[in-house]
């Protein structure tokens, strides 16, 4: 399907379900958060240190010419990619000297030194700086908060001052999904030092999915030949000049890994693989049919949701996964291999007699335990390789080794359970720390998952839950970030899902929890966006975007705008068409003008604009009539699945999005005026249906329709309301992938009135959703 001309977004809906259709108690943040304040003695450092103390007299100035010594190996190391990151984010580009100096900058590696693992010592008066550690990662620390120092927008002056900082977690981690949308060797490092600079320590590689398989595996190469590769849905997987196959690949040679890992190592972050077992394993059965457990042929899947596919339970193929294993425990010199072990629907298992019996061989008196009877295998094997099994939640049903770690993503129950009896765990909630959330209500936030993840939310996650026993709380190893890329099929979405939240994880993870507070933090964070634009990270411009809702009294010719931000930083504006400064006036309060109306309008923060280009809003009487699905509600349905989804066209380019509940797919418009409105006009996009929703599956409702190729109906209160309108649909959208129909309505309609727009019919593989709606005067 061709795009539509207009940016989309989300205002007016909250989502309801997490990737595995189990239904959250989670809603948009409906509260605006405190606005930005520095607390005393602040310094925009981000994450903030443990200790701070600004020290009467003078400090120092860094410019070109000052020196940088390091010396041994250890700290020249640290020193090159101190003097890189200070360039890269803005500061003066510096050279590393050997030879021992009292002034200038000093990074000294003492090994006496009680700053612990990844602690360090950094100080400033009128002589120079000191940063020390007694362990390079340390000094490595130290020197990022340096860095953070001089490009602070003071020009290289430093106060004088002493740091004693050290992470509050040994865990600090991001989870990135290679295996829906694959990343580049450059878009993986770039990650990783955006990472770096937020002193985040742990790359979790989720490299095997259904959708693809994306590791090199010399002993087993289908599993990249076959299962690195599968057929986009609908235009995306054909050549838009032939029309031919355009399948999506991709996948890592071990060379390529090693480089990563080395990359990352430089950085002091460790990389954690995981190859998902017993779900999440279409790709690999594709590949070797034989690790299946039904006959029929599988291909790697351009769907999303929760699959069927598991791997069987044969000794063969859990030697399979074992020398997988080998060749990973080769690759990957970290301490931890991930096994996912997540939503593992055993439909499959149920039905077949072949692991019936296995069960019984084993022993396993129900399919949960027949999954810890492999995960236990698989933590055997690692233990006598000096690794240890790390696995999602899912792995405490059936019982679990006492050396494994727990991944807690349904929430942090499993974690506290998990804790609670003596495992190690890494707090990853679906609620608080998927990436792949939408942040904002926005007109232009991409495609993501049905809830909304704001900063704030982020930044008020508490990994210790605080029923925990304190005996028990040095099993909270710490917390991680996960970024899905179901949704995720370019590296500009990926920066803007990451950041500016993944700062929040960092600091969660890193500053004491009493050091943390989020009005100082969105004091802090300015000066981290002029440290991005400098490492050129685009990130999320909607946190710092003006949203509008808009009123209208139609026989006044006004409307009134209320305007908000996200973040509550200081809004200006502009009516009059001029460019909105620190200078135009502040919003106060709703503004009401007479149409047509052009505002603009822009967040700032001392002085400065936070955002690239002020938000605009174009009002006109006759745009009042129309709205389009992001403005527009969905109607409700027991078991809902509100999604913002992508076409599937063009096959190269930007692409439309929808808002639906693919459940039942109607929308509608609370208290319409339809006071002289003779018609509707409803633009309709079709796109593929791409669901896979296993036990979900019979939640899905459609109005059964009633001629060949269904209808959509216009109804009165919501979709269950009195029909007023029907029109049949087409076969098929126009040349473009849409399609325009109108509606007569009864002319005794009159007054305000909740209209609804209806789909009838199953229509799968492909479903039609609603672009705009349109009141028409008689």
């Amino acid at each position: 399907m061709h795009t539509r001309t207009r940016r989309t977004s989300l205002s007016l809906l909250s989502f309801a379900l997490a990737l595995s259709l189990a239904p959250l108690a989670h809603a948009t943040d409906a509260q605006a958060p405190e606005g930005p304040r520095a607390l005393p003695g602040s310094l925009p450092l981000l994450p903030a240190p443990a200790h701070l103390e600004k020290l009467a007299g003078a400090g120092y100035t860094v410019t070109a010419a000052t020196p940088l010594h390091a010396q041994g190996d250890a700290a020249q190391r640290v020193a090159g990619l101190f003097a890189t990151q200070l360039k890269n984010s803005g500061g003066p580009a510096l050279t590393v000297s050997s030879a021992r100096g009292k002034d200038g900058i000093r990074l000294v590696l003492d090994t006496t030194l009680k700053t612990g693992t990844e602690g360090y010592q950094l100080r400033s008066d009128a002589r120079g700086v000191t940063v020390q550690a007694a362990t390079e990662a340390g000094l490595f620390y130290g020197a990022a908060t340096l860095s953070q120092l001089l490009t602070s927008g003071t020009s290289g002056q430093l106060p004088a001052l002493k740091i004693d900082d050290a992470p509050r977690f040994s865990w600090r981690g991001l989870m990135l999904d290679s295996a829906r949308h694959f990343q580049s060797l450059d878009e993986i490092k770039r990650v990783l030092d955006a990472m770096a600079e937020q002193k985040l320590n742990t790359f979790h590689w989720h490299l095997t999915d259904d959708q693809g398989w994306r590791m090199e595996i010399k002993r087993y190469p289908k599993l990249t030949e076959v299962g690195s590769c599968r057929l986009p849905a609908g235009d995306g997987g054909r050549d838009p000049a032939t029309g031919t196959e355009r399948p999506y690949c991709g996948f890592y040679t071990q060379d390529q890994i090693r480089e990563v890992i080395a990359y990352a190592a430089a950085r002091h972050i460790q990389v954690i693989p995981e190859i998902d077992v017993p779900g999440h394993a279409t790709a690999a059965i594709a590949a070797y049919p034989e690790l299946g457990t039904i006959d029929t042929p599988l291909k790697p899947i351009s769907e999303w949701g929760v699959f069927p596919n598991l791997f069987n339970t044969e000794e063969s193929t859990f030697q399979f996964l074992e020398n997988v294993l080998e060749e990973v425990i080769e690759l990957f010199p970290a301490k931890y291999v991930h096994v996912g072990g997540d939503e593992a629907v055993k439909d499959q298992w149920e039905a077949s007699a072949r692991v019936q019996a296995r069960m019984k061989e084993v022993g396993a008196g129900n399919e949960n335990e027949m999954q810890a009877h492999l995960i236990k295998r698989l933590e055997k094997y690692l233990e006598q390789h000096d690794r240890r099994l790390i696995g999602w939640d899912e792995i405490l049903e059936g019982g679990l080794p006492p050396e494994a770690t727990v991944m807690s993503w349904r929430g942090t129950e499993g974690g506290l359970k998990a804790a609670s009896e003596g495992h190690d765990v890494i707090m990853s909630p679906v609620t608080d720390m998927y990436m792949d959330y939408l942040q904002t209500n926005s007109e232009n936030e991409p495609p993501g998952r049905p809830l909304s993840t704001p900063l704030g939310r982020v930044y008020g996650f508490e990994p210790v839950p605080d029923a925990l026993a304190r005996d028990k709380q040095q099993h909270i190893l710490g917390l991680q970030a996960n970024m899905f890329t179901e949704h995720t099929r370019s590296y500009a979405r990926l920066q803007h899902n990451l950041l500016p939240r993944l700062a929040a994880v960092a600091e969660t993870g890193w500053s004491p929890r009493e050091r943390r507070d989020f009005a100082d933090f969105l004091a802090r964070l300015p000066t981290q966006l002029q440290r991005w634009q400098a490492m050129g990270i685009a990130y999320a411009q909607t946190p710092f975007e003006v949203e509008a809702d808009v009123t209208d009294d139609r026989k006044a010719g006004t409307a009134t705008l209320a305007l908000r931000t996200p973040l509550n930083y200081e809004i200006r504006y502009s009516v009059d068409g001029s460019p909105v400064t620190a200078q135009s006036p502040r919003y106060t309060a709703p503004l009401t003008q007479p149409l047509p109306v052009g505002v603009q309008a822009a967040t700032f923060f001392d002085g400065k604009a936070l955002a690239k280009a002020a938000s605009r809003f174009d009002i006109t009487a006759s745009s009042l009539l129309t709205r389009n699905d992001e403005h527009l509600d969905l109607c409700p349905a027991e078991g809902k699945l509100l999604l913002r989804l992508e076409d599937d066209g063009p096959a190269n380019g930007p692409r439309a999005v929808f808002n639906v509940n693919i459940f039942n797919p109607c929308w509608y418009w609370q208290n319409a005026n339809v006071d002289g409105i003779g018609k509707v006009r409803v633009r309709a996009g079709n796109i593929p249906y791409y669901f896979q929703l296993a036990h979900d599956e019979p939640q899905r409702r459609f109005e059964k329709a009633r001629s060949a190729h269904g209808e959509m109906d216009i109804l009165s209160g919501q979709c269950d309301g009195k029909p007023l309108a029907t029109v049949p649909l087409p076969a098929k959208p126009d040349a473009d992938g849409f399609i325009t129909l109108e509606a007569a309505l009864p002319r005794s309609l009159n007054g305000t009135q909740n209209l609804c727009v209806r789909f009838t019919g199953d229509t799968r593989p492909t479903m039609w959703v609603l672009d705009e709606l349109t009141l028409l005067p008689r």
